[in-house]
């Protein structure tokens, strides 16, 4: 239930329940009086005795809203007097104790009874007349010579006004201790559906404040606190996991100077040791000083490609380096790339060949400078690592439903299965002998990034000695 719709139920409760209490007591009451004191009230008697009393609660409310003068305006005390014979009631105006105007004959014993009735806390305030009960009220004022005045009004009581006079008490006290009860009660309900939920909430809120993002914001409540309490769980959760993200952000951060640190060191003390060579004369002749210094030249070349991976590599996490796709042929790609490659490979006993198992589309969206980059370091990491006389590296192209897959296989070295997962990690290398491989070790890394911004997917799959498949699964478009 939504909070609007509470709010109206409540009030609704509120007003129809002491209501429903209230006529239900009235009902008891008359069915009580009558039963035990015999009085058969009737409709009539009720309103009988509630016009008496509305109609000298009108003159009543006539006098204060006239002026003082007026009280002793012969025209004023004629209409008050018309307005009492609605009910047979009868108008006595004093001055100074003295009779200034009287409806009906009274002797001052009658009229004593009367002031003095009126003074007393009894709601009843009735008087007998002549043999005839009145209810009697009695209004104050000061006239204009700045004496006191007092007016008196007589209304003819009847068998039960006295017992309706208590009825109509009854029914607003009851009505009235009704309606304070429920008004607490759904008070209660509404501050235990709505209140407690806000309360936990604030907890909650001030615990994440602190930094404690592990207390679960629970829904509970109506519909809108449970949204706003579901908007501040997905609010925590997105906050841990920003947290948890950052964290693990610092931590690579660190491992990545901690590996870059460590593999620049090997290239720097060589170029240190090989530079004081040359300065304490250790390369005493022409030819070693040039073997020397080409060395030297060499380290800062393999310095220089470490660092430029590793802006490559850090562009590339931050999402900070643009794609260009274009819609490529991949046949026609690979067979650039093969050409491009064949010669360095023919150095090393490498013979690289494609194998086209493609039927139905050949195209696909890369951005073909970066993909080349991607290509060519698995085809040089196969080169580097071949341990073969005679090596061969095959490209296969085959296709499902959705993807063209693109399989770059050599007959290597090959890589234990238990490591095959980790060679996409930045500076893994497999074994001792490749950490001495000259590169960054930020080669597959930086390719499973590119891989990963063309919406790809890159994986290996181990042959163990006889070799490796690294695997790149692209999204089909459809062919024109």
């Amino acid at each position: 239930m939504n909070i609007k719709k509470r709010l109206i139920l409540s009030n609704t409760i509120t007003i129809v329940i002491p209501l429903v209490v209230t006529i239900t007591a009235a009902f008891l009451f008359i069915f009580v009086s009558s039963k035990v004191s015999s009085n058969n009230i009737s409709y009539e008697d009720f309103k009988k005795f509630t016009f008496i009393k509305t109609e000298l609660s009108d003159a009543r409310s006539a006098i204060w809203k006239q002026n003082s003068a007026d009280i002793e305006d012969p025209q004023f005390q004629q209409y008050l007097y018309q307005k009492l014979l609605n009910i047979n009631g009868e108008l006595i105006i004093l001055k100074n104790n003295t009779v200034i105007f009287a409806s009906k004959d009274i002797n001052k014993i009658d009229i004593e009874k009367c002031l003095i009735e009126a003074r007393t806390k009894s709601q009843k305030k009735s008087v007998e007349i002549d043999a005839v009960p009145y209810m009697v009220e009695v209004t104050s004022l000061r006239l204009k010579d700045e004496s006191l005045g007092s007016v008196i009004l007589l209304a003819p009581t009847f068998k039960y006004s006295g017992i309706l006079e208590k009825f109509i008490i009854f029914i607003f006290v009851v009505f009235l201790i009704a309606f304070i009860s429920v008004n607490i009660f759904m008070s209660y309900l509404l501050s235990k559906r709505i209140i407690k939920p806000i309360s936990l909430l604030k907890t909650a809120v001030a615990d994440i404040s602190k930094g404690d993002l592990n207390l679960e914001v629970v829904e509970a409540g109506d519909q809108e606190i449970k949204d706003l309490c579901a908007d501040f769980e997905k609010m925590r959760i997105q906050l841990k996991d920003s947290i948890h993200l950052k964290k693990k952000y610092d931590d690579n951060r660190t491992m990545l100077v901690s590996s870059i640190s460590h593999d620049l060191k090997t290239p720097i003390t060589s170029i240190k040791g090989y530079v004081k060579g040359i300065l304490d004369g250790v390369a005493n002749t022409p030819e070693k000083t040039e073997r020397y210094l080409k060395t030297v030249y060499s380290k800062a070349e393999q310095m220089d490609v470490m660092i430029n991976d590793l802006l490559l590599y850090s562009k590339l996490d931050l999402s900070q380096l643009p794609f260009n796709f274009e819609k490529t042929d991949i046949v026609d790609y690979f067979n650039y790339c093969i050409n491009e490659s064949a010669l360095e490979l023919e150095k090393s006993n490498i013979k690289i060949c494609l194998k086209n198992d493609l039927k139905e589309s050949r195209y696909i969206k890369i951005d073909r400078e970066r993909l080349r980059r991607v290509i060519l370091n698995i085809i040089d990491n196969s080169r580097k690592y071949m341990g073969k006389k005679q090596g061969e590296i095959i490209i296969m192209l085959r296709e499902t439903r959705s993807s063209i897959i693109i399989e770059i296989k050599d007959n290597g070295s090959g890589i234990d299965k238990s490591d095959v997962n980790k060679i996409f990690d930045r500076f893994y290398r497999a074994d001792a002998a490749r950490s001495e491989a000259n590169g960054s070790g930020l080669g597959l890394a930086i390719a499973k990034q590119i891989i990963e911004g063309h919406k790809g997917t890159i994986w290996a799959v181990s042959h163990e000695s006889q070799g490796i498949s690294i695997l790149i699964s692209f999204g089909k478009i459809p062919q024109v």
